[in-house]
């Protein structure tokens, strides 16, 4: 049977205000003819459906829009959700898609056995049986007595996520003896190589789970949340699909992908490339190299080319800044867009406080930048600043998800 991972498709993102969904259009264009191509049975796509739990309906309609393109090529459909979904919002249509041959799994359902999803062949026997494991939310993996200090939490936490995968290759194991079994999952695992536009997750990353806890059972495990394309160390193989479109400039020298596994062949993947149909590109100097590179750039690409511009200059100059704003402002050459610029001083010659005003925006910072930076402040002994960064992270994935179940 050949199955094809992906991953990460935030529905609706914007880049700095920039509309990407011009991009998933053409993705998904290419992913139908590749379908084709190669004669794929089954799409499993590893969660972040969505880049805000409560999409426009412009995304929602560009969603089922991509799941209708694909159900006509006659391809059954996996789904699962991801830190940024609403399980809620996705598991709404789920009946009625599971008529369509397309199984979607918003969150942990009660009972585990929902996840388990078998996959017949053409003889109408099961082939391959998929644990659909969405997104692990902390209730989905520990009790309040579960912990006490932040060690003890991100051990609850570790350990959650290890039974779970233990208990879904039991019922595997159970239901289908013999039977080859794949797992998704979304989550952090140690040693991934992150970008700037994942979510911090599980206490802020800081419960990063070891692969090796996935065990040995599954012959495959399709893994999301990492946007950057890579295998983590497990007893099996176990793959990042990685995001099928640049989300942050820090993706922009990524070879995004898909991973095609035949079962007749082995589970290790075969990878496939994605044509890019827009270039990210990232330009620095001072202010005359800076006029020099925007004068002589080419665009190469489907689409307009996204820039993020950085003014280094060694000394703090006003009129550099001033400058510098009127070169953003009046440029305007076709095909290109300057969605993101800041400036760098290397000798900060005014009062910190000062030159932080004009060389950071407030929508660059992070929440967590700017704690840590408070507290850089506080004389707190080593414990002390480690739970009260444990603390905050918490409150802010909380935070987080409320706003995102209220707004539904």
């Amino acid at each position: 049977m050949k199955i094809l991972h992906t991953a990460d498709w935030h529905i609706g993102k914007k880049l700095h205000k920039h509309d990407l969904s011009p991009d998933f259009d053409l993705f998904i264009n290419w992913l139908c003819t590749t379908i084709e191509e190669h004669g794929v049975e089954v799409l499993l796509v590893s969660g972040d459906i969505f880049d805000l739990a409560n999409p426009s309906s412009d995304a929602r309609k560009q969603y089922y829009r991509a799941l209708m393109q694909l159900k006509k090529l006659n391809c059954k459909l996996i789904l699962t959700g991801g830190n940024h979904d609403s399980p809620a919002m996705l598991d709404a249509p789920k009946e009625i898609l599971r008529e369509l041959e397309m199984h979607v799994i918003g969150g942990l359902p009660p009972d585990l056995e929902e996840v388990i999803i078998p996959l017949k062949g053409k003889n109408g026997n099961v082939e391959i049986v998929i644990a659909a494991l969405p997104f692990l939310r902390d209730a989905d993996l520990r009790t309040a007595g579960d912990a006490i200090t932040y060690e003890d939490r991100l051990e609850a936490i570790r350990k959650g996520i290890q039974n779970i995968f233990a208990n879904s290759a039991l019922l595997c194991k159970e239901k289908f003896p013999e039977i080859p079994a794949i797992a998704m999952g979304h989550l952090f695992a140690a040693g991934a190589e992150t970008s700037e536009s994942e979510r911090d997750i599980q206490i802020g990353n800081q419960a990063a789970f070891n692969a090796l806890q996935f065990g040995d059972y599954f012959n495959y495990i399709a893994l999301g949340h990492i946007h950057k394309p890579q295998r983590v160390n497990a007893a099996v193989p176990a793959f990042y699909s990685g995001s099928p479109i640049p989300l942050s400039f820090s993706e922009r020298k990524d070879e995004k992908r898909v991973l095609l596994i035949n079962s007749e062949a082995g589970f290790i993947p075969e990878s496939i490339p994605i044509p890019s149909s827009r270039r990210l590109l990232k330009l620095s100097g001072n202010l005359e190299e800076l006029q020099l590179k925007l004068s002589g750039l080419e665009n190469h690409g489907e689409l307009d080319s996204l820039l993020e511009v950085i003014l280094e200059e060694d000394t703090y100059d006003a009129d550099k800044i001033f400058r510098f704003d009127e070169l953003v402002s009046a440029f305007n050459t076709p095909g290109f867009e300057i969605v993101k610029h800041r400036t760098n001083f290397v000798q900060k010659l005014q009062g910190a406080s000062e030159l932080y005003q004009h060389t950071v925006k407030l929508e660059d910072l992070s929440p967590a930048e700017v704690f840590l930076e408070l507290i850089k402040k506080q004389d707190y002994d080593k414990d002390t600043h480690t739970e009260l960064i444990g603390a905050f992270n918490e409150l802010l994935e909380q935070v987080q998800y409320n706003d995102n179940e209220e707004s539904l």
